[in-house]
């Protein structure tokens, strides 16, 4: 397993570019570089064989459908080792008739955890990641989501941020609180005096009531 080295506390922020690794998954053999061209969801998980990880891989399996119709592909990761990633997704099929599909990359060394910044450089174990990285299909990182170890993730949110970069990438807007699919973006202020002055009120010029109509959906 290998992962790109990077400095010491070296932490990810939003807009660099996800770093590179190669690892033995349950989909076989990856390299990240490969999923270069599509959307890819890329989450941690504490362990296998655990309540929260479960009723988490139950939802992003039974929403793979989803994803793959926004064109981005899933991966997972944890430090647990091949075989029982195997395991874990067989006892999964076998007790809820769901079929986890996506690659779950074995992390046994900690190396990509701590490449991605998912725990700290110090850390003895993963028991604190529960960490999502949305990444574009330029292998930029686009948005970053941390739970607790305690707290299971919210699939539904994951679409919907996925939904909306692609949506404010299109139509170069901005997607207001609560966003979804269809609904309206806000249009980008322009930051100039010439239209703060030409503006009917003063919030008109960045708050605009004409907002884009998002027709991604068709």
């Amino acid at each position: 397993m290998e992962a790109e080295q990077r400095p010491q506390n070296c932490v990810l922020r939003i807009g660099d570019i996800a770093p590179n690794f190669s690892a033995r998954s349950t989909g076989g053999a990856l390299e990240m570089a490969d999923f270069r061209g599509k959307w890819l969801v890329l989450f941690s998980h504490p362990a296998d064989f655990t309540p929260v990880c479960t009723s988490e891989f139950i939802a992003f399996a039974q929403a793979a459908d989803r994803f793959a119709a926004l064109d981005c592909n899933l991966m997972a990761l944890s430090v647990d080792s091949l075989y029982a990633h195997f395991a874990w997704v067989r006892m999964i099929r076998d007790q809820f008739g769901v079929e986890v599909r996506f690659p779950i990359v074995e992390d046994p060394t900690l190396v990509i955890g701590r490449a991605y910044g998912m725990i700290a450089q110090d850390a003895h174990d993963a028991s604190a990641a529960r960490t999502v990285f949305i990444i574009d299909p330029e292998g930029i990182i686009r948005a970053m989501i941390c739970y607790p170890v305690e707290i299971g993730r919210s699939v539904e949110e994951i679409l919907r941020t996925l939904a909306a970069l692609q949506a404010v990438d299109t139509h170069q807007a901005l997607a207001p609180e609560g966003w979804r699919p269809g609904a309206p973006l806000f249009a980008q202020p322009e930051p100039s005096l010439d239209t703060v002055f030409a503006a009917k009120d003063p919030m008109e010029w960045f708050l605009s009531k004409d907002s884009l109509k998002d027709d991604s959906d068709g």
